[in-house]
């Protein structure tokens, strides 16, 4: 499974995006302020452009694996090796203060946020975990 995230909308507090699925759209999603940051850019300027809780990860493509949160006491996914951040994860939020680095899924039906996240979510996650039981899966973020 390739899950590809566009980023259509860059705002100075949140980023909206679309989310696909092998090519066919899914979702809208939210998260933190795109800053510019890249998965090739060094890891000591990645450091210094982040703002913690304030930055969208680094546009790339990243290996995404099911594995148990501590934080929501549930499997989710899980995006690995993002550079400068940890615990990214795909899940049910609204706005970008929801966000702390990870990917919210739900509709973009109201300016700088998105709705029915939970529904969304629920949605999404069988289909990641039964796409990577059965081989790799990853997000191409642009």
């Amino acid at each position: 499974m390739n899950l590809e995230l566009k980023r259509i909308a860059k705002r100075d507090s949140y980023t909206i995006g679309k989310l696909y699925i092998d090519g066919k759209y899914f979702c809208d999603t939210c998260e933190d302020k795109d800053r510019g940051l890249k998965q090739t850019m060094p890891l000591d300027t990645i450091k210094k452009n982040k703002v913690y809780g304030e930055t969208a990860i680094p546009t790339g493509t990243y290996e995404v694996v099911i594995t148990y949160s501590n934080k929501f006491k549930q499997y989710m996914p899980l995006l690995l090796n993002v550079p400068g951040y940890s615990g990214v994860r795909i899940h049910s939020g609204n706005s970008a203060a929801d966000s702390l680095g990870c990917i919210l899924v739900g509709k973009n039906t109201q300016v700088g946020k998105v709705l029915n996240s939970r529904y969304w979510y629920r949605l999404l996650f069988p289909k990641v975990r039964d796409a990577c039981k059965k081989g790799k899966v990853h997000i191409t973020i642009s």
